[in-house]
């Protein structure tokens, strides 16, 4: 059924219980992970706003975090014994990011969590997951 599943993360602890819950979903079917994670490249957009790091310095630090967030997804599914990729890709949309990457990487179903926003707090802030879930023209499953 399901062989190749894309899992994004971004380190939060809801995306890191959806790694989990992919990795014991996938082990009955034999199916490999694909986790990712995506980096927003430096904002250009404010450039006369004063700046505490560096264009070099931001992208060490926010490719530092998200390696860091593959090493964790990779010893869960190396934990659970399940076959894993990683991918960290840059990206100022991650809904856009994670649908591409399901494409690219040919992928049966993308299964996210959600992060739970109710509300204002949703309507404000937006979610990826929903952007995903009305985009993609692939099964996503939501983890809560």
């Amino acid at each position: 059924m399901y062989k190749r599943i894309l899992v994004p993360t971004d380190g939060s602890d809801r995306s890191v219980k959806a790694v989990e819950g992919a990795a014991k979903f996938a082990k009955p079917l034999g199916a490999t992970l694909v986790v990712m994670t995506v980096i927003e490249p430096y904002s250009y957009t404010n450039l006369a706003e004063y700046r505490p790091e560096s264009i070099e310095q931001y992208d060490e630090r926010v490719t530092a975090e998200a390696e860091e967030r593959l090493v964790q997804a990779s010893k869960i599914c190396d934990d659970v014994g399940v076959e894993s990729k990683t991918l960290m890709v840059k990206s100022f949309s991650p809904a856009e990011a994670i649908i591409e990457q399901a494409e690219k990487n040919a992928c049966d179903i993308i299964f996210m969590a959600s992060h739970g926003r109710k509300g204002i707090a949703a309507v404000l802030l937006g979610s990826e997951t929903q952007k995903v879930l009305t985009h993609s023209r692939f099964p996503v499953m939501v983890f809560r």
